[in-house]
């Protein structure tokens, strides 16, 4: 996914890269970006709050779809999993899922083709634990809103 691609450029990380080295380059960024910095320009201080806020944005993303993050998760994601779809909707990639139990979670770079197969299937909560829930990277958008 584009979004994923641009993030990962922006903090300057590979697909493999671990937890721990996300936070060091992320510190490192926010010390070179901090807006505080730039208090002898009113411009400079503006593109360094923009900046600053894209690598905080960035950052987040990408620990939220970690692979350490999703271990960590994996017992009640395999719950939330299990209760049953309440509804769902696709946009440019990303197909978003409402779960019984309250949860939310996106899911990336699910084609198009697979959306179309599970609206269409008679079970979509069989298809989507079958092709879906373990074969796209996946968040929580639930965890997301509780945190913020």
């Amino acid at each position: 996914m584009k979004k994923i691609v641009d993030y990962r450029k922006l903090l300057g990380v590979t697909e493999v890269a671990e937890l721990e080295e996300l936070k060091t380059v992320y510190r490192g960024l926010m010390k070179t970006w901090h807006p505080d910095k730039f208090q002898e320009d009113a411009e400079s201080k503006l593109h360094a709050e923009e900046k600053s806020k894209a690598i905080i944005e960035a950052y987040h993303f990408l620990v939220s779809i970690a692979p350490a993050t999703r271990n960590q998760t994996l017992a009640e994601y395999e719950l939330t999993a299990s209760s049953g779809i309440l509804d769902f909707e696709y946009k440019s990639q990303v197909l978003k899922v409402y779960f019984a139990d309250g949860n939310v979670y996106e899911y990336f770079d699910v084609p198009k083709a697979a959306y179309v197969k599970l609206i269409n299937a008679d079970s979509p909560g069989r298809f989507a634990r079958r092709h879906i829930f373990n074969e796209y990277v996946y968040r929580s958008v639930s965890k997301l809103a509780a945190s913020a």
